[in-house]
């Protein structure tokens, strides 16, 4: 029988000597580098002046970097968005001090951020044409999770449950919030953590201590992949069919099918904290999966509303 069974213990970043340049971080420059590039012909083929894209690129950034780190920290940690409000936006802490980058990026809180800062660029610069702008900037952002999905994955975050039996799996030996993964290193007795995980991976002696440490979904992986065709389905739909001519239709369908593909694959993932789950009409929720449906809830609503209730008149 066909087994994807990996020992998961990537490169992180580049040690630049001062500071880590984690490849996290290249994954969201990437994306929205990307992003500007399928945005150009789209302005071009609605008549929208490339100049607009510069100040869209700035809007987009800080909408997604301050949604996505207020949303993790209200949604996932509020003890610590109300009692250390300032750790919500350093990369470092102060006590003691340790550069940790912007660890801690909520997707919905991303979404959130993209519709909010959306608002104020469609009002200053395409004459308020708010759901255009919204059918438009999902398309490049479908691709973009996919590549912050691969940075969560070489992050060793965000993992799934023990895969069991299944015939795929990642032992992610980097990740150090797991109990078999901390036991593992802490018996290889060696204090250094990249040192001990190395020799966890790569020394015979102790491949005992690396078969204690369960195989798990990569559901960062899964995500990525899944992402890669709401892209296509995005892409197609506004470049092959009419529905680019209804507001809200595309941003509609992204709502849909994005977050019902996290609505799903929640089903395998690791709780993020202690206290992620909800109890719910009798049904058991985690956060992602609670913030998932009033978006495809709206997502149904944009996609299959009457005809005219919404109009869009962009030309610049």
């Amino acid at each position: 029988m066909f087994s994807l069974k990996v020992i998961w213990n990537p490169l992180e970043g580049l040690d630049l000597g001062f500071f880590t340049l984690h490849f996290y971080s290249l994954s969201y420059v990437v994306a929205f580098i990307i992003g500007w590039y399928l945005l150009k012909p789209i302005f071009k083929r609605d008549h929208v002046s490339i100049e607009k894209l510069d100040p869209l690129f700035m809007y987009t950034v800080i909408g997604i970097l301050l949604g996505a780190r207020i949303g993790h920290y209200l949604f996932y940690e509020p003890s610590t968005f109300f009692s250390n409000p300032l750790r919500v936006f350093l990369p470092f802490r102060t006590d003691p001090f340790e550069w940790t980058g912007f660890a801690g990026m909520a997707s919905h809180g991303a979404a959130i951020g993209v519709i909010l800062s959306m608002f104020f660029y469609s009002r200053k610069h395409l004459k308020g044409d708010y759901l255009w702008m919204l059918d438009r900037i999902v398309i490049p952002s479908a691709i973009g999770g996919t590549f912050v999905r691969l940075g969560n994955l070489i992050n060793s975050e965000i993992n799934g449950k023990s895969s069991g039996d299944f015939f795929a799996g990642f032992k992610f030996v980097r990740d150090l919030s797991d109990d078999n993964v901390r036991a593992a290193l802490q018996q290889t007795g060696i204090t250094d953590p990249d040192k001990a995980i190395n020799a966890l991976v790569n020394d015979p002696q102790y491949a005992e201590l690396l078969a204690g440490i369960p195989y798990k979904h990569p559901a960062q992986l899964y995500e990525a992949i899944c992402y890669i065709g709401v892209f296509v389905i995005l892409y197609l739909t506004y470049w092959k069919t009419d529905k680019r001519n209804k507001p809200g239709y595309l941003v509609g369908l992204f709502f849909v099918l994005l977050f019902t593909i996290r609505l799903l694959i929640e089903n395998i993932k690791e709780a993020q904290t202690s206290t992620d789950g909800f109890e719910l009409i009798g049904i058991h929720f985690n956060t992602g999966q609670l913030l998932s449906v009033p978006f495809i809830l709206i997502g149904l609503f944009l996609m299959f509303r009457p005809d005219g209730m919404f109009k869009t008149n962009t030309s610049a």
